[in-house]
């Protein structure tokens, strides 16, 4: 397990305060207080044009636990790799996935170092189960691989995460490379769940979002054509509905408007 009460210095040094984070962002829009002024600024300034962004952020969050019940449950998937997992808020995947399986193993994992000094509210298990926390960055799969296996066995199936995180990857040959490798590592009967931004809901003020995010944010993102997106599942057999809004993925009584995140579940044959 990672040492969360003595994070490493390199973590807490590469804290920069000043530069909006997209995790930290989030946690804004989801209403969450682990957020510095310049992540509300760029927040506020996003919204000012495209409101729905708070819609995303939340609709985003119900997917993944529509998702992460399926998979458990319906599924019988045991094993959780969440990549890019973001500052903890409610219903985390280990909390949806043992609620519904308690021995359910989840790994998480994210290159933010404020996501390292609260991964101790992402360390909570049943007795049954295990979590474990992984400082890493997606760009580097192999070291994500080989410390995932401290927790998870890649001979049972594995359901591989990677919400709203492939849009910072934003050369398209990288991305899938990535994509690949991961899902090359877990076997048969394993899933692939994916969520990422498009243009199709609110292309003008999406484009502009992005724009002002690469002129001053962390990191470089891009959105994708819902076929982009798709190319990520190939080899794999989507679950219906396929590729929609992420509101709109197998839907249970939530709120279905439309909005620029879609989002899809694979599995492999």
């Amino acid at each position: 397990m990672t040492d969360v009460s003595s994070p490493s210095g390199g973590a807490a040094s590469a804290l920069d305060t000043s530069v909006p984070h997209s995790a930290r962002l989030w946690n804004y829009l989801l209403g969450g207080k682990d957020n510095f002024a310049a992540d509300r600024e760029a927040a506020e300034q996003v919204l000012a044009f495209l409101p729905e962004l708070v819609q995303s952020a939340r609709f985003n969050r119900e997917f993944l636990g529509r998702a992460v019940r399926h998979l458990a449950g319906e599924a019988g998937v045991r094993q959780f790799l969440d990549i890019g997992t973001g500052l903890p808020t409610a219903n985390n995947t280990h909390q949806v996935a043992q609620a519904v399986a308690p021995a359910s193993r989840v790994v998480y994992v994210d290159n933010d170092p404020m996501v390292l000094v609260h991964a101790r509210a992402l360390l909570t298990s049943s007795p049954e189960g295990a979590t474990d926390y992984i400082e890493a960055d997606l760009r580097d799969p192999e070291t994500i691989l080989e410390q995932a296996r401290r927790t998870l066995d890649f001979t049972q199936p594995v359901a591989i995460m990677l919400l709203g995180i492939l849009n910072f990857v934003v050369d398209d040959a990288e991305a899938t490379a990535v994509v690949r490798r991961l899902v090359d590592a877990v076997p048969a009967g394993s899933y692939l769940v994916i969520s990422h931004p498009t243009r199709e809901v609110s292309p003008e003020a999406v484009d502009r979002a992005v724009q002002m995010w690469n002129t001053g944010g962390a990191a470089p993102m891009c959105v994708r054509t819902p076929e982009q997106i798709l190319r990520f599942f190939d080899g794999l057999d989507v679950l219906e509905p396929g590729l929609v809004t992420c509101s709109r993925w197998r839907p249970d009584g939530n709120d279905t408007t439309p909005t620029s995140e879609y989002s899809a579940v694979a599995r492999k044959g």
